[in-house]
């Protein structure tokens, strides 16, 4: 086959043919009447296809103006290379060439950018007709494509392959080039904050060798114009309220192989809090009981983020009181002599607005519903725009979409009408893993899972996983419907079989083998109840030890419990939080069946403070105790503190021991705190290496065996501080910690370093 390069035919060209091959000028040949219309060179195209398309027609007089809409016309279709037209006496003759046909789209070169990535992109298809102004601007496209992705080198060139009865093959010859690299970024203007530190903000990285998994060091103008807003946040956080972009240039460099990136900047003046307070002009609503929630506090550094919190709070509260359209609008008054701003929050009643429907677009596979009853509106519901903006974070909360616009635009059939657009872009959610690792409390170990986080496009969670290591053996299969009879209640179950060796600790191993059934739901956005029953039996065997404390628990005993959890969290991020509190009981009665009878209490909590840029507090406390009914409280079930709950003890390292033989043997109580520090150590933010520093505190109370004449045990308080470092690297989570216990007994089992490495890939 013979490639040749795509060309075309200038209309102007095509013009000066037609008048050399007879089209004489208008003023003499003007008049007449056309007998025929004779079209020569068609092939697939019909005749009268091509006469419908002139504004000449048989039994017309001549008329040149109408002669030359004609051929432009013809060539406006795109389904001609050329026209030609001439008169022939009382004929018109039109002469045709055809546009191809393609028969296949192919592209060759392309190693970043997948063909089906290309062809989602480009306009052309397969059988449809080839003009070179599609192709033109399907290269375009693709070059946009490219440029995305950082490479501003990239080339493409389109080559016609030809085939017989006027077909094509159209392939486009692609040239990636060298990633266009951000070489640097500067800042001008700023004055409270060195490059460094804003440098950290944006999302867009310098190019270092060690960003090679990453692509935030090659450029892309939608990834600067996100950087700005950024930065924006930034300063306006922490009271820059005059702060704006003056603008962001970027440089490409002579060889086109890299980017300078220059942003101006004006910080303005640093503001406080003024007064704070709340005007309501809705009827029966008090400004008084709606002013609580303004949690602002006069002479604290303004802080924009906290007023659009104090917003949604007020339009929550507003709504909860049966206020169904309200708007609530902060009025900021800076007093630029004081350096403070005074905020009113305005609420008053918004536009009647109702919601005419929920337009979804963008999901295959999720089904409508998943997304659907993410929404805190419906069909028929007073618009609100606090909801609108909490249904769109609760649709990115499922991570079932690379993206997830949700915005409202007026409906054409009512002025008080409005229709929500989702427009999303799934992602892959199942997710196979495989790991090896060591950890202090397990030893080595191999890991490996297989879940799929939207069975179905259902939103539904199934998980198969297993880990195989010197300490501890264990496979799990969960299930969870998160909602269950089309109800907010999320429901499921897990079945699961561990094996515990404990000989370092107590002298035994352990295994369980059972499952548990589990329902929750949401009271209130931030109060969630749980409930779960478990059947399981736990048998303590291989026993290696003299102590009549261990021997005694001898055999497998089968335990029907139900436990119930309320949790408290108002916590910014569950996974990495850095501010707010929660706080979470549960309670739990085992005796329904089985051979086991206790109630376990379990409260803990805790709260974070953001101190200064990406230096974090965490204050956290834990208590539990559990009671035997009419029975000893079985070894397995009893409390041990030390390992991940007490650093600077082994694992169960505090606990009631047999004077003898040193076993850990537990105890019915016991109660953990800590405080801890993460902060920078001076590498880059995308290394994810943070510093920590800690107190941890914590004791167990006594054990409930009958004989306590060989027990060491003691109430007293245990404690330890020390330093670590963790590091979120590409093969998985590794924690360094070194504890220092300061305050211990003299049975107690400490453990100075502590170390926890895994890998997934």
């Amino acid at each position: 086959m013979r490639f040749v390069q795509c060309t075309g035919i200038l209309m102007g060209a095509t013009l000066l043919f037609g008048a050399a091959a007879g089209v004489a000028p208008a003023h003499a040949q003007d008049g007449g009447r056309l007998q025929t219309i004779v079209i020569q060179g068609t092939q697939r195209i019909e005749v009268e296809t091509v006469k419908s398309y002139m504004a000449i027609t048989e039994g017309d007089l001549y008329d040149a103006d109408r002669v030359n809409r004609s051929l432009k016309a013809l060539f406006n279709t795109g389904l001609f290379a050329d026209v030609a037209i001439r008169r022939e006496g009382s004929e018109l003759v039109v002469r045709v060439v055809e546009n191809p046909i393609i028969n296949r789209i192919a592209f060759e070169g392309n190693k970043r950018l997948k063909d089906e990535q290309l062809t989602s992109e480009v306009q052309l298809r397969s059988r449809t007709v080839y003009t070179r102004t599609k192709v033109q601007a399907d290269v375009k496209r693709i070059l946009e494509l490219y440029r995305r992705s950082g490479r501003f080198a990239a080339t493409v060139e389109p080559k016609l392959i030809q085939l017989e009865q006027n077909r094509v093959d159209l392939v486009y010859e692609i040239s990636e080039g060298q990633p266009t690299y951000v070489r640097r970024i500067s800042f001008v203007g700023n004055k409270r904050y060195d490059e460094d530190r804003l440098r950290q903000i944006l999302q867009t990285k310098e190019e270092r060798w060690y960003r090679f998994l990453s692509s935030d060091d090659t450029y892309d103008p939608d990834r600067v114009t996100y950087d700005r807003e950024l930065m924006r946040r930034f300063y306006l956080k922490r009271g820059f309220a005059d702060f704006r972009v003056a603008s962001a240039i970027a440089e490409l460099t002579p060889n086109r192989e890299g980017f300078f990136i220059t942003y101006t900047i004006d910080e303005g003046d640093r503001y406080k809090f003024g007064k704070s307070t709340v005007n309501a002009t809705i009827k029966d609503l008090k400004a008084e009981d709606l002013q609580p929630l303004v949690v602002s506090e006069e002479g604290d550094w303004y802080n924009a983020d906290q007023v659009e919190d104090i917003v949604q709070k007020l339009t929550d509260a507003v709504g909860t009181k049966g206020f169904a359209f309200v708007d609530v609008r902060p009025q900021v008054n800076r007093n630029r002599e004081t350096k403070t701003i005074d905020v009113s929050y305005d609420v008053q009643e918004g536009p009647r607005v109702f919601v005419e429907r929920i337009d979804i677009t963008g999901n295959v596979r999720t089904l409508d519903k998943v997304i659907r009853r993410e929404f805190r509106l419906i069909e028929g519901d007073a618009f609100n725009s606090a909801k609108l903006r909490r249904s769109r974070q609760r649709l990115k909360d499922l991570n079932f979409f690379e993206k997830a616009e949700v915005t409202n635009i007026p409906s054409e059939t009512a002025p008080d009408r409005t229709i929500i657009k989702v427009d999303v872009q799934e992602k892959s959610t199942g997710e196979l893993t495989f790991g090896v690792g060591w950890s202090s409390q397990i030893g080595p170990m191999i890991e490996a899972s297989l879940r799929e986080r939207n069975l179905l496009g259902r939103g539904q969670d199934v998980k198969l996983s297993g880990m195989l290591g010197l300490r501890r053996t264990s496979i799990e299969f969960s299930f969870t419907e998160p909602y269950f009879l089309e109800r907010d209640i999320a429901a499921g179950f897990d079945i699961f079989a561990v094996d515990r060796k404990l000989q370092q600790q107590s002298s035994y191993n352990a295994n369980t083998l059972g499952g548990d059934i589990r329902v929750g739901y949401q009271i209130t956005e931030p109060l969630r109840q749980d409930w779960r029953y478990t059947l399981k039996q736990d048998t303590v065997k291989g026993v290696n030890s003299s102590s009549p404390y261990v021997l005694d628990q001898i055999g497998a005993h089968v335990t029907s419990s139900i436990m119930q959890m309320v949790t408290y969290d108002l916590r910014d991020s569950r996974i990495e939080p850095t501010e707010g509190y929660f706080i979470r009981g549960s309670t739990e009665f085992a005796g329904l069946g089985g051979d086991t009878r206790y109630l376990r209490g379990v409260a803990n909590g805790g709260q974070y403070f953001t101190l200064m840029d990406q230096v974090i507090l965490g204050l956290t406390g834990s208590g539990t105790y559990i009671y035997g009914l009419g029975e000893r409280v079985r070894i397995t079930d009893r409390v041990y503190a030390g390992g991940d709950n007490l650093r600077g003890f082994a694992t169960g390292g505090v606990s009631p021991r047999d004077k003898n033989t040193g076993d850990a043997i537990g105890g019915v109580w016991m109660t953990t705190g800590s405080a801890q520090v993460k902060f920078p150590i001076g590498l880059p933010e995308e290394f994810g290496v943070l510093g920590e520093a800690f107190t941890d505190v914590g004791t167990v109370g006594p054990t409930d065996v009958a004989n306590l004449g060989g027990v060491d045990q003691s109430s007293s308080l245990r404690a330890a501080v020390g330093f670590g470092v963790s590091w979120k690297s590409p093969m998985g989570p590794i924690a360094v910690d070194l504890g220092f216990p300061i305050m211990k007994e003299s049975f107690d089992k400490t453990e100075m370093f502590k170390f926890n490495f895994g890998t997934k890939f």
